[in-house]
Protein backbone atom coordinates (compact mmCIF):
# COMPACT_ATOMS: atom_id res chain seq x y z
CA UNK A 1 0.00 0.00 0.00
CA UNK A 2 1.10 3.55 -0.71
CA UNK A 3 1.05 6.04 2.18
CA UNK A 4 -0.79 9.17 1.02
CA UNK A 5 -1.43 11.00 4.31
CA UNK A 6 -0.08 10.88 7.85
CA UNK A 7 -2.66 12.02 10.38
CA UNK A 8 -2.70 12.54 14.12
CA UNK A 9 -4.71 9.42 14.96
CA UNK A 10 -4.57 7.41 11.72
CA UNK A 11 -2.62 7.11 8.49
CA UNK A 12 -4.24 6.90 5.05
CA UNK A 13 -3.08 4.49 2.34
CA UNK A 14 -4.07 3.67 -1.23
CA UNK A 15 -3.93 0.06 -2.39
CA UNK A 16 -2.71 -1.09 -5.81
CA UNK A 17 -6.34 -1.42 -6.98
CA UNK A 18 -7.19 2.13 -5.90
CA UNK A 19 -8.95 1.50 -2.58
CA UNK A 20 -8.46 3.88 0.35
CA UNK A 21 -7.46 2.31 3.68
CA UNK A 22 -7.29 3.94 7.13
CA UNK A 23 -4.72 2.54 9.55
CA UNK A 24 -5.71 3.47 13.10
CA UNK A 25 -3.00 4.44 15.59
CA UNK A 26 -2.91 4.44 19.39
CA UNK A 27 -2.40 8.22 19.48
CA UNK A 28 -5.19 10.50 20.73
CA UNK A 29 -5.52 14.28 20.65
CA UNK A 30 -4.96 16.36 23.75
CA UNK A 31 -2.58 18.67 25.59
CA UNK A 32 -0.06 18.07 28.38
CA UNK A 33 -0.87 14.39 28.49
CA UNK A 34 -4.61 14.88 28.89
CA UNK A 35 -7.16 13.66 26.34
CA UNK A 36 -9.13 16.39 24.55
CA UNK A 37 -11.14 15.59 21.39
CA UNK A 38 -11.02 19.27 20.42
CA UNK A 39 -7.23 19.59 20.54
CA UNK A 40 -5.11 20.15 17.42
CA UNK A 41 -2.16 18.09 18.61
CA UNK A 42 -1.46 14.53 19.71
CA UNK A 43 -1.54 14.62 23.49
CA UNK A 44 -0.78 11.03 24.41
CA UNK A 45 -0.78 7.41 23.29
CA UNK A 46 -3.14 4.86 24.82
CA UNK A 47 -2.49 1.18 24.19
CA UNK A 48 -5.53 -0.18 22.37
CA UNK A 49 -6.89 3.24 21.35
CA UNK A 50 -6.56 2.50 17.64
CA UNK A 51 -8.50 -0.75 17.84
CA UNK A 52 -11.10 0.91 20.07
CA UNK A 53 -11.58 3.73 17.52
CA UNK A 54 -11.96 1.19 14.71
CA UNK A 55 -14.49 -0.89 16.67
CA UNK A 56 -16.53 2.19 17.56
CA UNK A 57 -16.44 3.53 13.98
CA UNK A 58 -17.49 0.17 12.57
CA UNK A 59 -20.33 -0.10 15.08
CA UNK A 60 -21.74 3.34 14.29
CA UNK A 61 -21.20 3.26 10.51
CA UNK A 62 -23.15 0.00 10.33
CA UNK A 63 -25.93 1.45 12.50
CA UNK A 64 -26.07 4.55 10.28
CA UNK A 65 -26.24 2.42 7.12
CA UNK A 66 -29.26 0.62 8.56
CA UNK A 67 -30.91 4.04 9.01
CA UNK A 68 -30.12 5.11 5.46
CA UNK A 69 -27.41 7.69 6.18
CA UNK A 70 -24.78 7.68 3.38
CA UNK A 71 -21.19 7.15 4.58
CA UNK A 72 -17.79 6.27 3.13
CA UNK A 73 -17.51 3.02 5.11
CA UNK A 74 -16.91 -0.20 3.14
CA UNK A 75 -15.34 -2.74 5.50
CA UNK A 76 -13.05 -3.21 8.50
CA UNK A 77 -10.18 -5.52 9.44
CA UNK A 78 -9.77 -5.60 13.22
CA UNK A 79 -6.65 -7.77 13.20
CA UNK A 80 -4.84 -5.28 10.95
CA UNK A 81 -6.53 -2.28 12.61
CA UNK A 82 -7.68 -0.93 9.23
CA UNK A 83 -10.86 0.36 7.61
CA UNK A 84 -11.50 0.45 3.86
CA UNK A 85 -13.49 3.47 2.67
CA UNK A 86 -14.78 5.12 -0.49
CA UNK A 87 -12.72 7.75 -2.31
CA UNK A 88 -13.97 11.24 -1.53
CA UNK A 89 -13.05 14.84 -2.23
CA UNK A 90 -12.75 17.13 0.79
CA UNK A 91 -15.01 20.15 1.24
CA UNK A 92 -12.47 22.88 0.65
CA UNK A 93 -9.40 21.66 2.53
CA UNK A 94 -11.62 20.01 5.12
CA UNK A 95 -14.49 21.11 7.38
CA UNK A 96 -15.58 19.91 10.81
CA UNK A 97 -19.20 19.99 11.95
CA UNK A 98 -19.45 20.03 15.75
CA UNK A 99 -22.84 19.25 17.25
CA UNK A 100 -23.06 20.54 20.82
CA UNK A 101 -25.59 19.32 23.36
CA UNK A 102 -23.92 21.02 26.32
CA UNK A 103 -21.50 23.93 26.74
CA UNK A 104 -18.04 22.47 27.26
CA UNK A 105 -14.57 22.53 25.71
CA UNK A 106 -13.77 25.33 23.28
CA UNK A 107 -17.37 26.55 23.26
CA UNK A 108 -17.30 27.21 26.99
CA UNK A 109 -13.82 28.76 26.81
CA UNK A 110 -15.01 31.19 24.14
CA UNK A 111 -18.31 32.14 25.73
CA UNK A 112 -17.82 31.56 29.46
CA UNK A 113 -18.71 35.19 30.23
CA UNK A 114 -22.24 34.60 28.90
CA UNK A 115 -22.86 30.90 29.60
CA UNK A 116 -22.31 28.28 32.28
CA UNK A 117 -20.32 25.09 31.90
CA UNK A 118 -22.63 22.21 31.00
CA UNK A 119 -25.44 24.54 29.90
CA UNK A 120 -27.84 22.77 27.46
CA UNK A 121 -27.36 23.84 23.83
CA UNK A 122 -30.08 21.85 22.02
CA UNK A 123 -27.91 20.31 19.25
CA UNK A 124 -26.21 23.55 18.26
CA UNK A 125 -23.97 23.04 15.20
CA UNK A 126 -20.72 24.96 14.65
CA UNK A 127 -18.56 24.64 11.53
CA UNK A 128 -14.77 24.95 11.62
CA UNK A 129 -12.00 24.81 9.03
CA UNK A 130 -9.52 21.95 9.44
CA UNK A 131 -6.40 24.05 9.93
CA UNK A 132 -4.24 23.12 12.92
CA UNK A 133 -1.95 26.09 12.38
CA UNK A 134 -4.86 28.50 12.78
CA UNK A 135 -6.52 26.55 15.60
CA UNK A 136 -9.39 25.23 13.45
CA UNK A 137 -11.21 28.59 13.16
CA UNK A 138 -14.98 28.90 13.02
CA UNK A 139 -16.46 29.78 9.63
CA UNK A 140 -19.90 31.17 8.82
CA UNK A 141 -22.38 29.97 6.22
CA UNK A 142 -21.98 33.19 4.24
CA UNK A 143 -18.20 32.73 4.11
CA UNK A 144 -18.49 29.11 2.94
CA UNK A 145 -20.88 30.20 0.19
CA UNK A 146 -18.77 33.22 -0.82
CA UNK A 147 -15.64 31.04 -1.08
CA UNK A 148 -17.44 28.49 -3.25
CA UNK A 149 -16.96 25.63 -0.78
CA UNK A 150 -20.68 24.97 -0.28
CA UNK A 151 -23.93 26.18 -1.77
CA UNK A 152 -26.67 27.46 0.52
CA UNK A 153 -28.64 24.28 -0.13
CA UNK A 154 -25.64 22.09 0.71
CA UNK A 155 -24.92 24.04 3.88
CA UNK A 156 -28.50 23.73 5.09
CA UNK A 157 -28.49 20.01 4.27
CA UNK A 158 -25.25 19.43 6.20
CA UNK A 159 -26.47 21.26 9.29
CA UNK A 160 -29.65 19.14 9.21
CA UNK A 161 -27.67 15.95 8.56
CA UNK A 162 -25.23 16.72 11.38
CA UNK A 163 -28.10 17.16 13.84
CA UNK A 164 -29.88 14.01 12.69
CA UNK A 165 -26.74 11.83 12.84
CA UNK A 166 -25.66 13.28 16.18
CA UNK A 167 -29.11 12.79 17.73
CA UNK A 168 -29.16 9.21 16.42
CA UNK A 169 -25.80 8.53 18.07
CA UNK A 170 -26.92 10.30 21.24
CA UNK A 171 -29.95 8.00 21.55
CA UNK A 172 -27.80 4.89 21.11
CA UNK A 173 -25.47 6.10 23.85
CA UNK A 174 -28.38 6.99 26.13
CA UNK A 175 -29.50 3.36 25.93
CA UNK A 176 -26.15 2.49 27.51
CA UNK A 177 -26.53 5.18 30.19
CA UNK A 178 -23.95 7.40 28.48
CA UNK A 179 -24.54 11.13 27.95
CA UNK A 180 -23.18 12.76 24.81
CA UNK A 181 -22.01 16.36 25.35
CA UNK A 182 -20.65 17.04 21.87
CA UNK A 183 -19.46 15.24 18.74
CA UNK A 184 -17.38 16.22 15.71
CA UNK A 185 -18.38 14.96 12.26
CA UNK A 186 -16.79 15.33 8.83
CA UNK A 187 -18.24 15.10 5.34
CA UNK A 188 -16.84 14.78 1.82
CA UNK A 189 -17.99 14.32 -1.78
CA UNK A 190 -18.18 10.74 -3.04
CA UNK A 191 -15.95 10.72 -6.13
CA UNK A 192 -18.27 8.29 -7.91
CA UNK A 193 -21.63 9.94 -7.25
CA UNK A 194 -20.72 13.51 -6.31
CA UNK A 195 -23.01 13.25 -3.27
CA UNK A 196 -21.90 14.56 0.11
CA UNK A 197 -21.45 11.70 2.58
CA UNK A 198 -20.25 11.19 6.16
CA UNK A 199 -16.51 10.42 6.33
CA UNK A 200 -13.57 10.03 8.75
CA UNK A 201 -14.32 8.10 11.98
CA UNK A 202 -16.97 7.99 14.71
CA UNK A 203 -15.15 7.18 17.91
CA UNK A 204 -14.37 8.31 21.42
CA UNK A 205 -11.63 10.43 19.89
CA UNK A 206 -14.12 12.87 18.39
CA UNK A 207 -16.79 13.11 21.07
CA UNK A 208 -17.15 14.01 24.73
CA UNK A 209 -19.18 11.53 26.76
CA UNK A 210 -20.07 11.16 30.42
CA UNK A 211 -21.44 8.33 32.54
CA UNK A 212 -22.92 9.23 35.92
CA UNK A 213 -21.25 12.64 35.66
CA UNK A 214 -17.76 11.25 35.00
CA UNK A 215 -15.98 11.85 31.68
CA UNK A 216 -15.21 8.67 29.72
CA UNK A 217 -11.90 8.08 27.95
CA UNK A 218 -11.98 6.69 24.36
CA UNK A 219 -11.06 3.25 25.72
CA UNK A 220 -13.75 3.29 28.41
CA UNK A 221 -16.37 4.42 25.91
CA UNK A 222 -15.50 1.71 23.37
CA UNK A 223 -15.54 -0.94 26.07
CA UNK A 224 -19.12 -0.04 26.99
CA UNK A 225 -20.47 0.60 23.47
CA UNK A 226 -18.86 -2.40 21.78
CA UNK A 227 -19.44 -4.87 24.60
CA UNK A 228 -20.92 -8.07 23.20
Amino acid sequence: MKLIYTGKTKDVYETADGEIVFKFKDDVTGTDGDFDPGADTVGLSLAGAGKAALKMSTFFFKKLKEKGFPTHFISENLSEQTMTVKKVDMLGKGLEFICRFKAIGSFYRRYQSICTQGQPLDALVEVTIKDDGQGDPLITADSLIALGILTKKEYDHLIKQTKEISLFIKIILQEKNIELYDIKLEFGRDQETGKIILIDEISGGNMRTYKEGVALSPLQLAEIVCRD
